[in-house]
């Protein structure tokens, strides 16, 4: 596979080579494949989430909340989070 870099993205990876930060531009490629795989993952699971939220919203499976609730409803998603993330360490 060839790929064409802009001047630009060869004037940042040679200056991350020159300062050492990079051993090579096929290391600058790798770390860019891991972010945009990265995005991607975060992408799928976002839509995924926006998924959820729609079904919920079209089932009624949802709280309505006024500004002076909102408070308390935060405070009870963190503790419901907290506990989650007790019972995974466990």
């Amino acid at each position: 596979m060839k790929i064409t870099l802009t001047p630009e993205q060869e004037e940042l990876i040679q200056h991350a080579i020159d300062s050492g930060r990079l051993k090579s531009a096929e290391e600058a490629v790798q770390e860019a494949l891991s972010l945009w795989e990265e995005r991607q993952r975060d992408l799928i699971e976002l839509l995924a989430a926006l998924d959820e939220a729609e079904e919920d919203f079209r089932t009624g499976n949802f709280i309505e909340c006024d500004s002076e609730g909102l408070p308390d409803l935060a405070e009870e998603i963190k503790r419901k989070v907290r506990e989650s993330l007790g019972a995974s360490a466990k």
